[in-house]
């Protein structure tokens, strides 16, 4: 009997063939956009899971893929990107100073 063992996940480019070097037949398909869009939605959870759960900064690595990703399907190229996150970061800082809101009340 076959081992099989069943993903469904949205992986890199050359991960197919990187499997086929070890031996192993990989089943693929091609996602549709919507499915695409919601694949790397799963696919930023689970790299930002991984991170949570050791720092790496290869995984710092795989987020960053996946929001250059996510902004390509919203037709924002990365230049696009940088110039929003800095203007965010010109109109309200960044978070370098470490400051944590604990509460606020009306005077």
């Amino acid at each position: 009997m076959d081992d099989v063992m069943n993903h469904s996940k949205l992986v890199r480019d050359k991960v197919p063939d990187f499997i086929r070097t070890k031996g192993t037949v990989p089943r693929i398909h091609i996602a549709s956009d919507e499915e695409y869009r919601q694949k790397l939605k799963e696919k930023l959870q689970e790299e930002v899971n991984e991170f949570l759960g050791g720092e790496s900064p290869e995984e710092l690595a795989d987020i960053l893929e996946v929001v250059y990703a996510l902004a390509a399907v919203q037709d924002i190229d990365q230049s696009s990107l940088e110039a929003r996150r800095k203007k965010k970061a010109e109109e309200r800082d960044a978070f370098s100073r470490h400051i944590i809101l604990d509460e606020m009340r009306q005077p």
